[in-house]
């Protein structure tokens, strides 16, 4: 299939990408802005960021369909992967970090009690 999205009613969301978007989730508001999603800036606030993650994550596709034009599926498809693929490595630097933190704290105050 290749047909350019902006070619085509983009309210009609191909089959074959309907699904949770990964980088979506995980990148939120960064993603937004990249797909011209600007709902996403609502990540920004805390306490509604947690549940426009799971939005974008639900509908983040069907947006990024809509507002950006594509060249193929098979593009929308390699584009959305690489978004989920470095909001992954994000997600895991960040566990990464937060681990190494507590353990160099752990580390520190242990010793004190003993």
């Amino acid at each position: 299939m290749n047909v350019k999205s902006a070619q085509i009613d983009s309210h009609i969301v191909p089959a074959e990408i309907r699904g949770w978007n990964w980088g979506a989730f995980w990148l939120c508001w960064i993603w937004g802005l990249g797909h011209k999603t600007y709902i996403a800036l609502l990540g920004l606030l805390p306490g509604v960021n947690v549940v426009i993650s799971f939005v974008l994550g639900a509908m983040g596709n069907r947006w990024a369909w809509q507002n950006r034009a594509w060249e193929s599926v098979e593009q929308f498809r390699e584009v959305q992967k690489a978004w989920s693929v470095f909001g992954w490595g994000m997600a895991a630097g960040f566990l990464s970090g937060v681990l190494t933190l507590a353990s160099l704290v752990g580390l520190l105050i242990i010793p004190v009690f003993f």
